[in-house]
C-alpha cells in the first residue's frame, strides 16, 4: 500500500483543536512536474500547429511580407491600390489611433492578409499538383514532359524542411471510382477464376447492380468523400477491425522479428533497455513531430496521420464493437515476466530514463522470484479468444478495485514489455529454428501477450528481440517504420559496453517497478482458465514456417527487367497453382497513403496474364516464350498496384458500397456474393529503408528478417515476404494444421522449386 500512500498529494484530520494538515511534498513535486511536461506539451502542439498551418511557406516569410509592403508604402507607392486606407478607415481598432500609426497598423494588417491569401493559394496549388499520378506510370521509362514539369512544380511549391504532419492539409482526398469502372475492373479480376456459367452469372449481377441499386448507393458514396477526409479508412477500421467478434490473436494481429545475421548483445535487460530508450526517444519524435515525414523519391509525400496512435494506445473490448482509445501521454510502460505484470516508471525528474536507469529496474524484474497469484499468469489470454467474454469479463471483474487500477496500469502504458524465458534464436543448420521464432511472435503461449496493446516488444533471454502489434490503429509499415528506426539505432546511437550491458553511468537511484495488485473471483478464474485453454487450442492449429531464400534475390531479378514484387508474386501463383492445382481469388496488400488518411487497398494479383504464364510454365513452353509472357504478366500486376495506390482500386469501393446498402437497408445480392468469396492466398511484402539509418550496403547483415501475420481463410494460406538486400528474402508462410489440403513447409519448398524454374528460364 505504500504507493497507494505516496500518491495522495495531502490529508487533514479534524481534532478538537482545529484542522491538521499534512503534505506530501513528494507528491506535490510530482503533481508540479507532471503539470509543467503538460504544458511544453502544449506549447509545442501549438508551434507544431502554426508551422504546419503555414507550410509549405516558412513563419519567417511574414517578416518578409510585412518587410517589402511597408517599404513600398514608404516608398509612397500603394501596392495595396487603396485597401490600406479602407482599413484605416473601417476598422475600429485602427482608426482609433492618430493618422501615421494608424496607416502603420493598416499597412501590417494587409500584409497579413496577403501572406495568409499567398499560402493559401500555394496550398491548393500544392494540393493539386499532389492529383497527379501519371509519374508513377513513367517510372522506369523515359519521362513525359507533363510529368518533368510536374516534378519542378513540385520541388519548387513543397516546401522545405517538413515536420511530420507538414504535408496532412496538402493530401488530396482519396476519390470514389466510377461505378463502372469497378465493375469492369473486378469482372476482368475474376474472369480466370470462374467456370464461365458463374462467370456469366456474375457478369449479369454486376450489370443490373450497376444500372439499378449501385447508382443510389454511389450517390451516398459520394456525398460523404465531399463530407469527410477520407471516405473508407473510418468505415475500414470500423467494421472491419473493431465490430470483429472473432480472437485478434493470429486472426488480426501481425509480428515483426529481429535482424537475423547479426545480435548486438545477449543480456536480456540492456537489449530490453537499449530498445526501450530508442522507442521512447522516436515517440518523443513523434509527439514533437520531428520524425521526417515520408516522401517518395523525395518528391511525393505520404499521410503520416497513422503515426499518432502509434504509443500510449490500447483497444477496449465491447459486446458489439471495440473501441480504440488514445492516451495523450503515459509516464510507464507494463512489463510481464514469468506471468507478474509490472508498472515500470520511464520519466524521472522531467527526463526520460537512460538506458542503464531502465537496464537496472528490468534486472530488479528479472532477479525477483515472487510467484504469481492464482489466474495472473494466464490472465492475457482474456485478450486472446473472442471479444465478448472478455468485454463481459472486463466489466463484471475490472470495474473497481485492485483489479481496474492494475487493468488501467496496463492500457495507459505506452507499450508492453514481455521479458520471455525460454531461449529463441536463428540457427542456419535448424530450419525449424525460425519457425519457432514466428510461433513466439504471432502468438507466443497464447497468455504471454496482451493482445490489445497497440503493440508489445517481446525479448527473449539470449538478447533475440521481435513484436506483437494490434491491427486496427494502423497497417505495418508504420510499424516497420519504428521497428527499423529501432533496431539501428539501439547499436549506432547508444551502443553496448564490451559485456553486452548497456553504456553511460547512473546519475540517480531509478524508481523501483511496482508489481500490479489483482484480486481474482472464482467466476473470473475459471474465465481466465476457459480462455487459456481456448488460446492453446487456435495457437495448436497454427502451422507456421519462416524460410530464408538466398538463392537468389532483388539483385537477379533486376537483372531480368521485371519488378522483384512482381517477380514474388507470379512464384507465389506458381506455387499455388502447383499445390492445389487450380488458381484462387489473392490479395496483396497496397497502400493508399497517397491521399490523407488513406490506408490499404488490394491488388488482386491472379490475373489472366498470370495465369497464362503459369500453364505456360507447366506446359514446359520455349524460354523466350515464357520470358515474354512473364513480362507481360508482371507488366499488368504493376499497373493494378499503381491503379490501387492511386485510387481506382476495386475491393474497398465494393466494400464501402456494401456498408451503404446496409445502411439504407437494402440488400445486394451481387454486393453479398463478392464480399464472401474467400482470399485463399492473402499476400504483403514488408517495407524496408524507410529511414535513412539503415546502409544495406554498408551494413547488409542489419536486414530485419520482416513479419508475418495468420491464415486469412481455414483452406488458405497467408504469406508476407521481405526483399532483403540484393541476395535474400524472407517468406513468413502461415496456415492451419486443421486443413488437410495445406502445408507451410510444403508451399514453402514450392516457392524455392518455383524460384528455381523461374530463374532457368533466364539461364539456358
Amino acid at each position: 500500500m505504500a504507493e497507494a500512500h505516496a500518491a495522495v498529494a495531502f490529508s487533514f484530520t479534524v481534532t478538537p483543536d482545529g484542522v491538521d494538515v499534512n503534505l506530501n511534498h513528494e507528491a506535490l513535486h510530482a503533481v508540479w512536474e507532471s503539470g509543467v511536461i503538460s504544458w511544453k506539451k502544449r506549447i509545442g502542439k501549438l508551434k507544431n500547429n502554426f508551422h504546419n498551418g503555414v507550410f509549405p511557406a516558412s513563419p519567417l516569410s511574414l517578416l518578409f511580407f510585412v518587410t517589402i509592403v511597408l517599404a513600398i508604402k514608404t516608398a509612397g507607392w500603394d501596392a495595396s491600390m487603396g485597401v490600406i486606407n479602407v482599413l484605416h478607415l473601417h476598422v475600429p481598432v485602427v482608426n482609433s489611433y492618430s493618422y501615421s500609426v494608424g496607416q502603420y497598423l493598416s499597412t501590417l494588417l494587409f500584409a497579413l492578409f496577403l501572406w495568409l491569401v499567398t499560402i493559401m493559394t500555394i496550398r491548393y496549388f500544392l494540393k493539386l499538383l499532389l492529383t497527379y499520378h501519371g509519374w508513377m506510370y513513367e517510372m522506369h521509362g523515359t519521362l513525359s514532359l507533363r510529368t518533368k514539369l510536374w516534378l519542378g512544380l513540385i520541388r519548387i511549391f513543397g516546401g522545405r524542411k517538413p515536420m511530420l504532419n507538414s504535408y496532412q492539409a496538402s493530401l488530396p482526398k482519396l476519390p470514389v471510382p466510377s461505378l463502372h469502372d469497378t465493375m469492369q475492373r473486378y469482372l476482368e479480376s475474376v474472369e480466370s477464376l470462374m467456370e464461365e456459367e458463374r462467370y456469366n452469372r456474375m457478369k449479369k449481377l454486376a450489370k443490373e447492380f450497376e444500372d439499378g441499386l449501385g447508382r443510389k448507393l454511389q450517390r451516398y458514396l459520394i456525398l460523404k468523400s465531399w463530407w469527410a477526409t477520407n471516405y473508407v479508412s473510418d468505415w475500414w477500421e470500423q467494421y472491419v477491425y473493431l465490430r470483429g467478434r472473432a480472437p485478434i490473436m493470429i486472426n488480426s494481429n501481425y509480428y515483426g522479428i529481429d535482424a537475423l545475421l547479426v545480435k548486438p548483445t545477449d543480456q536480456q535487460a540492456s537489449r530490453a533497455a537499449n530498445l526501450i530508450s530508442i522507442m521512447l526517444k522516436y515517440r518523443r519524435e513523434v509527439d514533437r513531430e520531428e520524425l521526417n515525414p515520408i516522401v517518395l523519391n523525395k518528391t511525393v509525400p505520404l499521410c503520416s496521420a497513422q503515426y499518432e496512435r502509434q504509443f500510449n494506445t490500447t483497444r477496449i473490448p465491447g459486446i458489439e464493437t471495440d473501441t480504440l482509445v488514445h492516451f495523450k501521454d503515459s509516464s510507464h510502460i507494463a512489463v510481464l515476466h514469468k506471468g507478474r505484470y509490472f508498472k515500470v516508471y520511464i520519466r524521472h525528474k522531467r527526463r526520460l530514463l537512460e538506458p542503464i536507469e531502465i537496464e537496472a529496474m528490468l534486472q530488479r524484474i528479472l532477479d525477483d522470484e515472487a510467484e504469481p497469484v492464482e489466474g495472473e499468469a494466464h490472465l492475457a489470454a482474456l485478450t486472446a479468444v473472442e471479444r465478448v467474454p472478455w468485454a463481459k469479463a472486463r466489466k463484471d471483474f475490472f470495474s473497481k478495485g485492485k483489479n481496474k487500477a492494475s487493468l488501467d496500469a496496463i492500457e495507459k502504458a505506452a507499450f508492453v514489455v514481455s521479458l520471455d524465458t525460454e531461449n529463441i534464436d536463428y540457427d542456419p543448420n535448424d530450419p525449424t529454428a525460425l519457425d519457432s521464432y514466428g510461433h513466439s511472435m504471432l502468438h507466443g503461449s497464447g497468455c504471454n501477450r496482451w493482445f490489445d496493446k497497440s503493440f508489445t516488444l517481446v525479448v527473449f533471454p539470449n538478447g533475440r528481440v521481435g513484436f506483437n502489434a494490434e491491427h486496427s490503429w494502423a497497417d505495418a509499415p508504420i510499424m516497420a517504420h519504428m521497428w527499423e528506426y529501432s533496431i539501428t539505432d539501439e547499436v549506432y546511437m547508444l551502443g553496448y559496453r564490451d559485456d553486452g550491458r548497456c553504456q553511460g553511468t547512473m546519475v540517480y537511484q531509478p524508481p523501483n517497478p511496482i508489481r500490479l495488485e489483482w484480486d481474482f473471483p472464482k467466476p473470473c478464474l475459471d474465465l481466465i482458465e476457459t480462455c487459456r485453454i481456448q488460446a492453446q487450442l487456435l495457437c495448436e492449429d497454427v502451422d507456421l514456417h519462416i524460410m530464408m531464400h538466398s538463392a537468389y534475390g532483388k539483385g537477379f531479378i533486376k537483372t531480368c527487367k521485371v519488378s522483384p514484387d512482381a517477380y514474388i508474386q507470379l512464384a507465389l501463383q506458381l506455387a499455388y497453382y502447383r499445390s492445389a492445382g487450380k488458381f484462387c481469388l489473392t490479395y496483396e496488400s497496397s497502400m493508399t497513403r497517397l491521399f490523407r488518411e488513406g490506408r490499404t487497398e488490394t491488388v488482386r494479383s491472379c490475373t489472366k496474364d498470370t495465369c497464362a504464364f503459369v500453364k505456360a510454365m507447366e506446359a514446359k513452353a520455349d524460354n523466350q516464350e515464357l520470358i515474354k509472357l512473364m513480362k507481360k504478366a508482371a507488366g499488368t500486376h504493376q499497373n493494378l498496384y499503381r491503379d490501387a495506390m492511386t485510387g481506382a482500386g476495386i475491393d474497398r469501393h465494393l466494400f464501402c458500397l456494401y456498408v451503404v446498402s446496409k445502411y439504407v437497408g437494402q440488400d445486394s445480392p451481387f454486393l453479398a456474393e463478392v464480399l464472401s468469396e474467400p482470399w485463399r492466398l492473402s499476400t504483403s511484402q514488408t517495407p524496408h529503408q524507410q529511414t535513412d539509418k539503415l546502409d544495406l550496403n554498408k551494413y547488409p547483415d542489419r536486414i530485419c528478417g520482416g513479419g508475418g501475420f495468420g491464415p486469412v481463410a481455414d483452406d488458405g494460406y497467408g504469406v508476407s515476404y521481405i526483399i532483403a538486400g540484393e541476395d535474400t528474402i524472407f517468406f513468413h508462410i502461415s496456415c492451419k494444421n486443421s486443413c488437410p489440403t495445406t502445408g507451410a513447409h510444403k508451399f514453402g519448398r514450392l516457392i524455392e522449386k518455383s524460384f528455381a524454374d523461374m530463374k532457368a528460364i533466364f539461364n539456358k
